[in-house]
């Protein structure tokens, strides 16, 4: 009975009770100050970071971006596998055209004159053999050069390995050339050709701006303080500013990301929105705690014999892959974000109001006397009772309520 009387009391309170905001003047230094300080720490974060610093009277979009590249420069090599050798850019960028990213080839290991035929394969703990049984016809693993025949072969010297069928001489990659074959592909340079386009404001735009003229543009060369705006990049320019040393990188290879900014306020001459260059390394440069490091893959050049015999030369290609990744984003006035940002942050000025209720009505000495000045209840005498409604009106009316 007594939780069903409680009940309908909580109903009767819910249904039949009004609350009504009541203003009330403290006059106190402690409280008006803070009051007047949590409103200036509102005011100075709507101003100063939602409008001034986050722009929040722009509408904002995201850029669309399309890159091409190209890259220049030659290389010369003498060695006495090959001899004195011209390398351009048919030889080592590969493939010759990319999606946003571009494979300069910076080492090689070269293996000359494969044929279909039967050889010894490399030497390892799985190859090794002393004798015809200890080899099975047939037998692959993930690192052979072929399949074996069954037959223990002579490899070099005194070693003697599995005979295979497979692209002989098979190749042997047990020793990376130091430097690199191609040590002056450091003085490469790269053509950077990005279009920009902000759907939303109809706004585009390329990074070789108007400005450029055809005789700067074939003799520039990026430096972030000279020349910040010229699109070719010296491939070791980009690795220094990235902090990584080119010759080192260029031995394993690597890959490098090459980010340009277009972040732009179109509520400024369209002059003013310029790309922003960076630099820096993706991969893990620490091979000694790193499986597989750097760079590298395998491709062939296949020719035919003079018999009509199918050869190849076998290449296996360590460089840098240059990957070109384009971020930005526009803003420009716009009324609807500018009055959803206002209304917040008039809204926000409630807060003072709050913090200051929550000091004054729990923590300060005097809570009980403001507490008996905030709230005040009043009960609601019908005609008809023993008291009369206006009397009991009047009777409520001497209290000073501001």
């Amino acid at each position: 009975m007594a939780a069903a009387g409680g009940c309908c009391g909580a109903l009767y309170s819910f249904l039949f009770e009004y609350d009504t905001p009541r203003i009330v003047l403290i006059r106190s230094r402690k409280v008006g100050l803070m009051n007047r300080l949590v409103q200036l720490a509102i005011l100075g974060y709507v101003v100063g970071w939602v409008f001034v610093w986050e722009k929040g009277y722009q509408e904002t979009d995201s850029v669309v971006s399309s890159v091409t590249t190209k890259v220049k420069g030659v290389a010369v090599t003498n060695t006495t596998k090959q001899g004195l050798r011209v390398w351009d850019v048919a030889d080592y960028v590969i493939p010759p055209q990319g999606e946003n990213s571009v494979f300069i080839m910076t080492n090689l290991i070269i293996t000359l004159n494969q044929t279909q035929g039967r050889c010894a394969e490399l030497p390892d703990k799985t190859t090794m053999c002393s004798s015809d049984n200890n080899c099975t016809k047939g037998h692959t693993s993930t690192h052979s050069n072929g399949v074996q025949t069954g037959k223990c072969a002579v490899y070099e010297g005194l070693n003697k390995t599995c005979e295979i069928f497979g692209w002989c001489p098979v190749e042997d990659d047990s020793v990376i050339p130091k430097p690199a074959f191609l040590k002056d592909a450091e003085n490469f340079t790269l053509l950077v050709k990005n279009n920009i386009w902000y759907p939303k404001f109809s706004f585009s735009k390329r990074n070789v701006l108007p400005t450029i003229s055809k005789t700067y543009l074939s003799s520039c060369k990026y430096h972030p303080q000279t020349d910040p705006f010229c699109p070719i990049f010296r491939l070791r320019d980009m690795v220094d500013a990235a902090g990584q040393d080119f010759q080192e990188m260029a031995v394993e290879g690597g890959v490098m990301g090459l980010q340009i900014n277009w972040d732009c306020d179109l509520d400024k001459p369209a002059s003013r929105c310029v790309p922003k260059y960076s630099f820096r390394r993706i991969d893990n440069k620490d091979s000694s705690h790193t499986v597989s490091p750097g760079n590298n893959f395998r491709f062939a050049k296949y020719y035919q014999t003079a018999e009509g015999e199918d050869s190849r030369t076998l290449i296996k290609a360590y460089g840098i892959r240059f990957d070109i990744m384009v971020f930005g984003k526009a803003g420009k006035f716009d009324i609807i974000p500018t009055m959803i940002n206002i209304g917040s942050g008039l809204a926000l000025f409630g807060v003072a109001t709050v913090l200051c209720d929550i000091i004054v009505l729990y923590f300060m000495k005097k809570r009980y006397y403001y507490r008996e000045k905030k709230y005040k209840y009043v009960e609601d005498y019908e005609l008809g009772n023993n008291e009369p409604y206006g009397s009991q009106a009047e009777s409520h009316q001497c209290c000073d309520v501001r």
